[in-house]
């Protein structure tokens, strides 16, 4: 869960590491640094914390045409300077940024490198002091680079610099996302495109257990036993303001604004000329050839799928499992006949979604990704993709792309149910619109949810959500945003699970938010909030226009019932938001937290 970015080229280098560093600051920031090849040999600068740290540190005198940089979310040793990358052999002439998990490193180091002083606790030092030993008995570089790859297990995205080559960048990759820009004079490497947008919208995708030779005017890209593979560049078609915050003050406010406009990209994505769903005949036929579908997910995604499974069980009548990817990978339930699987992955690059579906893929099963990021691992790998058309999320918490998955979800369940025959009496892509005007209407208001923010969190230490059916699964994820950007311990409960042991942790003051958003639960979900108040919660009772009474705190605009998921989760990340706010947090940044989870 780091970022990495290289150039090679004509013009000066520092900029590029640097600017393309801080947009991929979203993939983690707790150190960060640059190397740079110069007359004076290999320079690093290194600092813990933030790219602005880090441009404070570099020498503005180190002139080069050639770098790496690296942006760190800690998994091997705490975050440092000392850890932070990149990280150099013993004789200073490898250099090298890393991304990913090498699970062997323990056993490289006592077999290879019982002799090298160490200075870091990463296992990405372990890589690069690897090279050096390989390459003692290896007159070209790019021999060693291959054989120390060959020998590595785990993930790993690999940007390394050789002193004594000044003309190539080598590169590898396994499990860990990695591009090649193409450009006039240069050529760039990084983890994602928007990190080197500015320089080129030309990427050659790298797969893997490849490695890649980066030149000037030229790249080489070879699978480890030597192969060549010849692969034609892609346009990211990625608008370079869609990853500027403009005039918010953070990105997670501008994302959230940008929900409405995200529905209405989608409605405009999945419909034909004549204003019905349009999706691809191969996808329909999978839906509605299996006998189960086992969606699989993790934090957001995986709510977003609790949700998906209700459209799809009341809408196309299809049995649906929702699994977390990390438990399911290890402990796989019996599976039906003719399953289906679906990921749901923001990214597309989820490590945890990743290991299931290479495990499914292995038994002959149909799988199906649905993204934000055409031409991801997840989205190569499958045998369809549905993509989200949410835009670039920056922040870590996710908000657009959460809302993106249910309204995808929802026009899946609608489309199957259409070619399964079944009458379902709304027209799908109306109430979609409909929503969208409705999530317009809560981003227009506010100051309503900033007001409540302080009423009911600004000094709480934990707070509770509780809802039934659909409302259920809106809590579990407002609770989720409430934790990773304000640190606030939260929990969303059934609202009936609360008296089975729940209801001890109720005391004097502690904030309970109630969704009331499902007519045949209102009484049930009310009830429950009175069970709470009588033990001093504050509560407060977000609930729908025609389920509201006099004492809620806000009412949502109406909606189709099975949509209500969608409006009613953007008052919980507007609360969330000024929550963090009230309490000092970095809201596009929380702490110990990275944007794409690419580790295991």
């Amino acid at each position: 869960m780091c970022g990495i970015v290289g150039y090679i080229g004509e013009h000066q280098a520092t900029d590029v590491l640097l600017n393309g560093l801080e947009k991929l600051e979203y993939r983690g920031y707790d150190s960060a640094g640059i190397a740079l090849v110069t007359g004076r040999g290999t320079e690093q600068f290194k600092v813990k914390g933030r790219i602005d740290a880090l441009r404070q540190r570099v020498d503005g005198q180190s002139q080069s045409t050639m770098g790496i940089g690296h942006t760190r979310w800690a998994t091997h040793g705490a975050p440092n300077e000392t850890n932070a990358h990149p990280h150099q052999s013993e004789s200073g002439r490898f250099t090298l940024v890393h991304n990913g998990v090498i699970e062997n490193y323990q056993a490289l180091k006592e077999d290879y490198l019982q002799d090298v002083d160490l200075v870091s606790s990463t296992d990405t030092e372990i890589i690069v002091q690897l090279v050096e030993q390989i390459s003692k008995k290896h007159e070209q570089t790019a021999a060693a680079f291959r054989e120390a790859i060959s020998i590595l297990e785990g993930s790993y995205a690999i940007a390394m610099i050789d002193q004594e080559d000044s003309g190539t960048l080598y590169v590898a990759k396994n499990k860990s996302p990695l591009l090649i820009g193409i450009g006039d004079g240069f050529n760039v490497v990084a983890s994602d495109a928007m990190a080197t947008l500015k320089e080129t919208d030309q990427y050659v995708e790298i797969e893997d257990q490849e490695i890649v030779f980066v030149q000037r005017h030229h790249v080489t890209i070879e699978k480890l036993d030597g192969t060549l593979v010849n692969r034609i560049p892609y346009t990211a078609e990625i608008d370079m303001t869609d990853i500027e915050k403009g005039t918010y003050p953070h990105f997670m406010l501008k994302e959230i604004d940008e929900q409405p406009i995200v529905m209405r990209n989608i409605i405009n994505a999945y419909q034909n000329e004549h204003d019905e769903l349009r999706l691809e005949p191969e996808i329909r036929e999978a839906m509605t050839q299996c006998d189960r579908i086992y969606i699989i997910a993790c934090g957001t995604s995986y709510h977003a799928g609790l949700v998906g499974k209700t459209f799809l069980e009341k809408l196309a009548r299809i049995p649906i499992e929702v699994h977390v990817a990390s438990e399911f990978s290890y402990n796989m339930p019996l599976l039906s006949e003719k399953p289906l699987f679906i990921f749901i992955s923001q990214s597309g690059e989820t490590a945890d979604s990743r290991a299931v579906l290479v495990k499914v893929k292995e038994m002959g099963h149909q799988a199906l990704t649905i993204t934000n990021v055409s031409g991801s691992t997840l989205s190569r790998e499958a045998d369809y993709t549905l993509h989200l058309h949410a835009g670039p999320e920056i922040a870590v918490a996710s908000t657009k792309a959460y809302t993106a998955q249910i309204a995808v979800l929802a026009i899946l369940a609608v489309d199957t149910a259409t070619k399964k025959d079944i009458t379902l009496g709304f027209n799908p892509l109306q109430e979609l619109a409909i929503a969208a005007n409705a999530m317009e209407m809560l981003t227009d208001q506010k100051a309503v949810f900033e007001d409540l923010a302080e009423a009911y969190l600004d000094v709480s230490r934990n707070a509770f959500f509780i809802g039934r059916g659909t409302d259920y699964y809106v809590a579990l994820e407002a609770a989720l945003k409430l934790k990773e950007i304000s640190y606030i311990q939260a929990g969303g409960f059934a609202g009936g699970e609360l008296k089975h042991g729940t209801i001890a942790l109720i005391e004097e003051g502690t904030p309970v938010i109630a969704l009331s958003t499902q007519k045949h639960v209102n009484y049930a979900i009310r009830g429950n909030v009175q069970e709470v108040a009588a033990r001093g919660a504050n509560t407060m009772v977000i609930s729908t226009k025609g389920l509201d009474e006099e004492t809620d705190a806000f009412v949502l605009p109406e909606v189709h019932e099975l949509l209500t998921p969608l409006v009613s989760v953007v008052t919980m990340q507007l609360i969330a938001y000024y929550a963090a706010l009230y309490r000092g947090c970095d809201v596009d940044k929380p702490r110990n937290l990275a944007k794409s989870v690419t580790v295991e």
